[in-house]
């Protein structure tokens, strides 16, 4: 299998966008977005009310002062930034742990799209309700293989000198992760283990690193990162059936 480029992979983000405006793909695009939106909005607004309580707390503690009482517009400014922030980095996550089972079917559509052919036997909503138990196990196995590698990187960036190379570090690892993180969904449909497509995309890491770029930068843009997840994943579809999963067999 010749390997793809890394600028070969930058392209299939794009492709994504455009095919989740297929009329046949719409309707799972749309119910997780759904999803997503009322549970962003839900996880801002009980952090907000948390917050609110705590900015009261402490005005509570300050004199009283009318300049330092009036500081409270500074801390909401801070708090959108950080809530923001945190949102964004976050959010794929627990986007991707209640949306798994329609994004497997989103890209068993996205297959059938691009090469006509059916992916498996099976379909539609008792399908979908099937592969539940499965699908979140995917994602858990994700969860655990991100988790000690994060928690590496974050140790080095308390290191002088090496933390100067931990924030590259960790975007590239970032990159690598929503590689990993949207093309496991083809992959798991093909019944191809979590280490195979590993080692699957470590044989073809350029063109992974190249879709996981974009992948990564709009994942940190609030309200983009809603969007870019069905997207991400008829984009790494794409990316399966031309280069990652060419020659695969199911473990």
């Amino acid at each position: 299998m010749a390997a793809g480029s890394f600028f070969t992979g930058l392209g299939y983000l794009g492709e994504g966008f455009r095919l989740i405006r297929q009329p046949g793909l719409r309707l799972f695009v749309i119910i997780p977005l759904v999803i997503n939106v009322l549970l962003f909005g839900l996880l801002f607004v009980l952090l907000a009310d948390l917050f609110a309580a705590m900015i009261a707390t402490a005005m509570g503690w300050l004199p009283d002062w009318a300049w330092l009482q009036s500081l409270d517009w500074l801390f909401w400014i801070l708090y959108g930034v950080v809530i923001l922030l945190m949102l964004a980095y976050g959010f794929v996550i627990i986007a991707n742990l209640i949306g798994s089972p329609f994004y497997g079917y989103l890209s068993e559509l996205t297959e059938k799209h691009l090469t006509g052919q059916e992916v498996s036997v099976g379909g539609g909503w008792g399908q979908i309700l099937k592969d539940i138990p499965r699908a979140l196990w995917r994602e858990v196995q994700k969860i655990l293989y991100y988790l000690p590698r994060a928690v590496g990187l974050l140790i080095l960036g308390f290191i002088p000198v090496i933390n100067l190379m931990a924030a590259a570090l960790w975007f590239l690892f970032n990159c690598w992760m929503m590689s990993l993180q949207y093309v496991d969904y083809p992959a798991d449909n093909h019944r191809v283990s979590f280490p195979a497509l590993r080692r699957s995309l470590q044989k073809n890491r350029p063109a992974a690193l190249g879709f996981g770029l974009p992948v990564a930068l709009a994942a940190m843009v609030p309200v983009l990162n809603l969007v870019v997840v069905p997207a991400a994943v008829c984009g790494a579809t794409a990316f399966w059936v031309r280069d990652a999963g060419r020659n695969q067999q199911p473990e």
